[in-house]
């Protein structure tokens, strides 16, 4: 299951990037029709099979290359469906093994309502609403899939062999040497991530809204808009959905797609202060694990990525390349994002653990006939020297010649 897992996390990438590039290459109606293509499985090619389209929809005649786009799209995204439904049916059939059950049956209802968001994508004519519910469901199955492949690896290889100690071998890594000051920036951390996980997918949210209303070339100029932007500014309209029969190219005004693009900048800003804030205090702290400064790491390296490529697409004009890679690499920063805020929990988590252990060892060698022996005595040294300790069932007395280190 957790192989399965992975190769479905490769392809919501896949069906991220493909959507993003028919979205940017307008072939978002490409195939007028749902679930098929003009009515075939397959883009119509042959010139009967293209007159018969275009007499089915004279308003839309085929575009080959635009069909293409949509059908492939279609193709993978249908693929998808398949590998989580039978990641679903798996976990069914696995559950009596502590194989996780919510998560799996979340995502199939949750790819199930990404179909009809697909479908309502093509039959609402880009409904700005639909194509931006669209692209944070893409975002939201990936990073359900991601949560998964994290648990399933977790419990399979990363997890510890014994009960009683599950974090000495990780503990032992982190550097920590005072477990109440690194507990209590733990939890502040968890905090401060959910508050950035929040923060992040606003901002993927308000990149949506803006690519679906093709407010992207809105603004031009740094570091916020044109001249006389100020002027311009309508919140209200730019988010709101005007009447129209059909929403490809946009049917906001343009002082509402300034404000769209210039909220998103703004919103931009905020994100990248933010969480280089959040990855600068996982990396300098010295309660944080290696595993979370890794993380950390690789957040911020994202982070800078993203925004490159933001300022790319406004300085080189919306190139094809860049601005697929700009949606990709929002996905890879939320999967960071959500890693790390994985290690604080399994921090937490196993650090309780610990402390029972401690509570049981206490219990186990109080009586002092057994103490005064030294067999079972507690000694009392700094914590380090516990999370370096043996992951046995009980805390060795340091000696000479044992299971330090």
């Amino acid at each position: 299951m957790k192989k399965l897992t992975l190769f479905s996390i490769f392809l919501a990438a896949v069906v991220i990037i493909l959507g993003a590039y028919t979205r940017l290459t307008d072939a978002g109606l490409g195939c007028p029709d749902w679930p098929g293509c003009y009515g075939n499985l397959t883009v119509p090619l042959s010139e009967e099979k293209v007159a018969q389209a275009n007499a089915a929809f004279p308003e839309r005649p085929v575009e080959a290359f635009k069909a293409w786009n949509e059908m492939i799209h279609r193709y993978f995204a249908g693929t998808l469906g398949l590998c989580v439904l039978a990641i679903a049916i798996v976990a069914v059939r696995q559950r009596e093994k502590g194989t996780p059950l919510k998560l799996p049956l979340l995502l199939l209802g949750l790819i199930i309502f990404q179909a009809a968001l697909g479908m309502w994508t093509v039959t609402l004519n880009l409904l700005p609403v639909v194509v931006m519910g669209h692209l944070l469901g893409g975002f939201s199955v990936i990073s359900c899939l991601f949560i998964l492949y994290l648990r399933l690896r977790y419990t399979a290889g990363d997890a510890p062999k014994t009960k009683q100690a599950p974090m000495a071998s990780v503990i032992r890594d982190q550097g920590i040497t005072g477990l109440p000051q690194a507990k209590v920036f733990q939890r502040n951390l968890r905090f401060f991530a959910f508050i950035g996980l929040g923060v992040l997918v606003t901002q993927i949210a308000l990149g949506g809204w803006t690519s679906a209303n093709y407010a992207a070339l809105a603004c031009t100029e740094m570091p916020v808009c044109e001249s006389g932007w100020q002027e311009r500014i309508d919140v209200a309209g730019a988010f709101s959905v005007p009447d129209a029969d059909n929403y490809e190219f946009g049917a906001h005004d343009y002082g509402e797609r300034v404000t769209m693009h210039i909220v998103h900048r703004f919103g931009a800003v905020i994100t990248f202060l933010y969480l280089l804030a959040l990855g600068i205090s996982v990396l300098v702290s010295r309660h944080t694990t290696s595993k979370q400064k890794y993380v950390g790491a690789f957040m911020l390296v994202a982070l800078c990525t993203q925004v490159a490529l933001g300022l790319s697409n406004i300085i080189f004009m919306l190139p094809l390349t860049v601005a697929v890679m700009h949606n990709a690499v929002a996905a890879v920063l939320l999967l960071s994002l959500l890693n790390l805020i994985f290690t604080v929990f399994l921090a937490l988590e196993n650090d309780n653990a610990i402390g029972i252990e401690k509570r049981n060892t206490v219990s186990f060698s109080g009586s002092k006939p057994l103490q005064g022996a030294g067999a079972f005595s507690i000694h009392e040294a700094p914590l380090h020297d516990h999370f370096n300790a043996s992951t046995s069932s009980h805390i060795l007395p340091k000696a000479p010649g044992g299971f330090h280190g």
